[in-house]
C-alpha cells in the first residue's frame, strides 16, 4: 500500500539501504538461520507481552525508531507515529530531522525520546535539548554512526543535483495525485526543529538540504558524548554500537544503554547483522545497562528471536513507516497491532506465557 501511494523516490528513501544493499539484504535473512524449538503441552492460554524498560513497564518490547522526513510519507508524520505509538503504550523516538516540531509531537502524549545528531553549531543542539527537556521528554538517543555520509546509490538515481528531482522522477512523480494533493495542501515538508538556525539567503529547497547535510559534525568522539551527558538529565542512550569494546566505553561515559544498529542497512555496506554481536554484548552488559536492538526487523517472530538473545527491547523503524505512509495514523496503529498480534501468537505457539520465560533455549541456529 505504501508503495503505490508515495512516489517512487519517496518510497525509495524508506526502502533503500546503501550501495548494493548487501547489508539491507542480511539483515532479513539473519532471522532466517535462527529457527524456532516450541514446548508444548503447556497452559498458554493467559500471556503477557509486558517488560520493563528504562524505569517503567511496557505492554510489548518495542520502540518506535527515529526516521527523518517523514512528512513525505503522510502530513505530520511523526505525529501520526506519536499518536500510534501512544495508544500501543510504548516509546516513540523523534528524529533531529523531524518535520514535526518537538513540542507539536510532546502533545501526542505518551513516552517520548529525542533522537540527536551530533551538529557543528552547538545553538542547535542547546536549542533542541532545552525543548525537549521543556515538553518533557524522557530519554535522549544519540546517533552516533551516520557522521560519514553512505553510498545510497538509489539516491543518485532519484535526483540530479541535492533536492532536484530527475526528469523521470517527477514523471512517475505525476501518478500519485492524491500525495501530490496532500503535498499542495500542507506544503512540502521542513525540518521543523532545525529550519529556524537556515539563514534566509539558503531556505530554498536546494540550499536548505545543503545546509543541514553540512551541520552534521563529521569528527564526533568519546569526548562529545561526555559533553552530552553532563548536559542532558534524563535517560541517556547511545545509538550505533556493534562491538564489546565500545559498549565498554559507552558504560563509563554514562550511557543507561545503547541500541545495537546498522542503521537498518543503511550505511556502512557489508556491515554483521545487530543479532550477530547481541549475544557476546548481553553476556557482559545486560545487568548493566539496556540492550535494544534494530536493523532488519519486519515480523513478531523477529522480535520474539531477539529477546531470546537477550535485548531488552527492538525499536522499530520501517515497519510503522509503511503504516504510516500508508494511511497515516491508523496505518501505523494498524503495523503496530499486527506486530502485536504475532508476537502473542508465537508465544503461544513455542509454550511460553511471558518474555520472562524466554531465552535461548527457544532457538536453533540453522
Amino acid at each position: 500500500m505504501a508503495r503505490r501511494r508515495l512516489p517512487h523516490f519517496a518510497f525509495q528513501y524508506i526502502f533503500g539501504g546503501a550501495e548494493d544493499e548487501v547489508t539491507l539484504a542480511w539483515n532479513r535473512r539473519i532471522f532466517e538461520t535462527l529457527r524456532f524449538v516450541p514446548n508444548t503441552l503447556v497452559d498458554t492460554s493467559k500471556r503477557s507481552l509486558a517488560v520493563p524498560l528504562m524505569g517503567a513497564q511496557i505492554p510489548l518490547p518495542l520502540v518506535i525508531a527515529p526516521t527523518g522526513f517523514n512528512g513525505l510519507s503522510w502530513p505530520g508524520g511523526d505525529v501520526a507515529l506519536a499518536r500510534a505509538a501512544a495508544a500501543a503504550g510504548i516509546p516513540f523516538t523523534l528524529s533531529t530531522f523531524s518535520t514535526s516540531r518537538i513540542e507539536e509531537v510532546a502533545r501526542a502524549g505518551g513516552r517520548l525520546w529525542l533522537q540527536l545528531y551530533i551538529l557543528r553549531n552547538r545553538d542547535i543542539v542547546n536549542d533542541l535539548l532545552e525543548r525537549a527537556v521543556a515538553s518533557g521528554y524522557e530519554t535522549l538517543v544519540v546517533t552516533t554512526d551516520a557522521n560519514v555520509s553512505s553510498g545510497r546509490e538509489w539516491d543518485k538515481r532519484s535526483y540530479r543535483a541535492p533536492g532536484k528531482l530527475s526528469l523521470r522522477c517527477w514523471l512517475e512523480t505525476l501518478l500519485h495525485p492524491g500525495w501530490i494533493a496532500q503535498i499542495l495542501q500542507n506544503g512540502m515538508p521542513q525540518i521543523a526543529n532545525v529550519v529556524d538556525f537556515i539563514p534566509p539567503e539558503q531556505r530554498s529547497t536546494v540550499r536548505r538540504q545543503l545546509f543541514i547535510a553540512s551541520q552534521v559534525q563529521r569528527d564526533i568522539k568519546w569526548d562529545d558524548i561526555r559533553v552530552l551527558r553532563d548536559m542532558w538529565k534524563g535517560k541517556f542512550l547511545i545509538k550505533g554500537i556493534l562491538t564489546s569494546e565500545d559498549a565498554r566505553r559507552a558504560l563509563e561515559y554514562g550511557a543507561d544503554g545503547i541500541v545495537l544498529t546498522n542503521h537498518g542497512g543503511r550505511q556502512l555496506e557489508t556491515c554483521v547483522s545487530p543479532l550477530e554481536v547481541l549475544p557476546e554484548i548481553v553476556k557482559e552488559f545486560r545487568e548493566k545497562m539496556t540492550l535494544i536492538v534494530d536493523s532488519g526487523f519486519r515480523r513478531g517472530g523477529d522480535v520474539v528471536k531477539a529477546m531470546a538473545l537477550g535485548a531488552h527491547a527492538v525499536m522499530i523503524g520501517r515497519a510503522t513507516l509503511y503504516g504510516v505512509a500508508a494511511a497515516g495514523e491508523p496505518g501505523a496503529r494498524h503495523a503496530l497491532q499486527i506486530l502485536n498480534g504475532e508476537i502473542d501468537r508465537v508465544l503461544g505457539m513455542l509454550g511460553r506465557r511471558s518474555f520472562a520465560e524466554v531465552d535461548e533455549r527457544i532457538l536453533f541456529r540453522a
